[in-house]
């Protein structure tokens, strides 16, 4: 079964673009989200009409960040994405027939929304800073191991 990773690919990307000065290219964007510069165009799109990012056409062109760090949330990104699905797995029959089955998907659906719920709650207190700053921590050690 795929996963959906667009709010992983979009945090990946905004992340690498906060360490950097002045605008990334779609073309560097997509090496970084591992997909095709028609696909990054219109994810940043999405990004730009939410105010989070701009974009500048011509030679130094490309996108930037900004929207301050300390204020996006995880949960806003994944609205901003269209809301993708939280959970790969569901029911087999929505609209099943059989009673066994509607309690099976009652039981199910509770606690999918459950978890869900939990998830977004979670999700509304992660903020593109605090993530910027565990990479900062994360890179620091690293670079202390290689010395």
């Amino acid at each position: 079964m795929k996963k959906d990773s667009r709010l992983s690919s979009v945090l990946h990307a905004l992340l690498h673009m906060a360490e950097r000065e002045g605008p990334v290219t779609s073309e560097e964007l997509g090496g970084c989200m591992h997909t095709n510069p028609v696909v990054v165009r219109r994810t940043m799109g999405l990004l730009r009409d939410a105010g989070l990012v701009v974009s500048a056409r011509g030679s130094g062109g490309g996108w930037q960040i900004v929207a301050d760090l300390e204020q996006v949330t995880l949960r806003q990104l994944h609205e901003t994405l269209g809301e993708p699905a939280i959970f790969a797995i569901g029911n087999r029959n929505e609209m099943p027939q059989c009673l066994v089955e509607q309690s099976v998907n009652a039981a199910l659906d509770d606690a999918f929304a459950e978890a869900e719920a939990l998830l977004l709650e979670r999700f509304s207190r992660i903020t593109l800073a605090e993530l910027a700053a565990e990479f900062q921590r994360r890179h620091a050690a690293y670079r202390q191991g290689q010395a």
